[in-house]
């Protein structure tokens, strides 16, 4: 049977550590094992697929069949297979079988055919859209070989965006656009996606929890071009405030892009608690242990918008307010993937650089994620390290070590160009994601 990696597009990313480190881990084996039985059923993830294709070429709609297999069908991986169908060559029947252990590879598979077979192209808009003319009528689909196509995925994650992402595209984005951009990541065998859209109204449910008022929302978040700054302690209130109509239709549309996410077989990732609180906690708890952090490249050095406010690791209500929010997202959305993206210090520099505090930030940090839930995994971006040169061997090691291997998972994301785990010992251990621009196919 022919062989080959699986394509992937532009700017995806993979998780990079060896067999070996990952089968050492048994919190991770104990993830896939969660992830596999809480995926949606194979007929829910065959028929968001199918969908799929409705959308983007509804005149083959019954000319390709999908199936969901078991992983022991791929040697103990994901897989895709082409293969022809028994049923080709006769009449109003289906002529090409996708088979793959989830939706996603399904996808993948779909988008592998239609590219090598067909010579058909499909991306974003502004990288040529998508160019199906090439694709031949239904009924004269061309054939794979007799033994099929057999492509392996060569690691269990294909990550995709970043924090900045939302604010930088997203914004703007209503259920039209979100639709066609879960279904350009099903394409290209994305899994892993961030999934941060309406996160302000979850926010505000949990500060009023703690007696937080609107008026003092609204001068913690961002507007929505600048969210992704708001978010992760940079800047506060620039843009704003959010009007109550948006918060709740970003709610509404996070729902269904999480929806559909996990009808794919997705594993979206959700954000976490950082310490990033609004001003406003100096009046509502006095008693409260909080630093100012410094300027942020904020308009004239402005406190009205910079020189946000982080709650202390040691202070009680951080694991509180951290684990109210995973609480919250479960209850909002109905499930989770158990993977959290959090960054506290992305371009801003530590108010202490003793490994013990940074530390104890960590500590509290995953402690709240996982006070939440159980299986909790922490998805940092890498960037602090490149960024900031305050991040030294000592100080990298306690924030990386300060929770147990296998329960972080780091994102070295200007790899190509910077690569942070040739010169921190492959992260001192911590299992990460190294970025690539695309990976070629080859055959094997």
């Amino acid at each position: 049977m022919a062989s080959a990696w699986l394509l992937f597009s532009l700017f995806l990313f993979f998780i990079i550590f060896s067999a070996a480190k990952e089968f050492q881990s048994p919190h991770f084996s104990c993830l896939h094992e969660i992830h596999e039985r809480e995926r949606s059923s194979a007929s829910v993830q065959e028929t968001a697929v199918h969908g799929l294709l409705m959308r983007l070429l509804p005149s083959h709609a019954s000319s390709f069949q999908f199936r969901i297999i078991s992983k022991e069908e791929c040697n103990g991986k994901l897989c895709f297979i082409i293969r022809n169908h028994p049923s080709a060559k006769q009449d109003a029947s289906p002529e090409i079988l996708i088979e793959g252990v989830t939706g996603v590879e399904i996808s993948a598979g779909l988008h592998w055919y239609l590219k090598y077979f067909c010579s058909a192209h499909i991306s974003w808009e502004k990288t040529g859209g998508v160019q199906l003319d090439t694709v031949p009528k239904p009924g004269s689909l061309p054939l794979v070989p007799h033994d099929g196509i057999f492509v392996q995925r060569p690691v269990q994650w294909s990550y995709y965006q970043n924090a900045v992402t939302s604010s930088y595209s997203f914004a703007w984005w209503d259920w039209e656009r979100w639709e066609k951009e879960i279904d350009w990541m099903a394409f290209q065998g994305i899994n892993l996606p961030l999934a941060f859209t309406g996160q302000e109204a979850i926010w505000q449910k949990v500060f009023q929890r703690f007696n937080f008022s609107t008026s003092d929302l609204d001068d913690f978040f961002g507007g929505p071009a600048f969210l992704a700054w708001s978010r992760m302690n940079n800047l506060h209130g620039w843009g704003g405030p959010l009007p109550q109509t948006w918060l709740n239709n970003q709610l509404v549309l996070q729902k269904k892009i999480l929806a559909r996410m996990y009808d794919f077989g997705m594993t979206p990732v959700l954000p976490a608690f950082s310490g990033n609180v609004p001003a406003a906690i100096k009046s509502r708890f006095p008693n409260a242990r909080v630093t100012q952090l410094g300027n942020w490249f904020s308009v004239n050095s402005n406190t009205r918008w910079c020189c946000t406010y982080l709650l202390e690791p040691t202070d009680p209500l951080f694991v509180d307010i951290g684990k109210s929010f995973i609480e919250q997202q479960i209850k909002e959305y109905g499930r989770s993937s158990h993977i959290y993206n959090c960054d506290t210090f992305d371009e801003n520099t530590p108010p202490s650089d003793n490994p013990q505090y940074i530390s104890s930030l960590g500590a509290a940090i995953y402690e709240g994620m996982q006070s939440g839930d159980s299986a909790a995994v922490w998805l940092m971006q890498g960037w602090l390290f490149s960024y900031d040169p305050f991040w030294q061997p000592p100080q990298m090691k306690a924030l990386l070590h300060s929770v147990p291997i296998g329960r972080m998972v780091v994102l070295d994301l200007y790899a190509e160009v910077k690569p942070i785990w040739t010169t921190s010992n492959h992260f001192y251990g911590v299992p990460y994601i190294w970025k690539v621009p695309i990976i070629p196919l080859f055959f094997v």
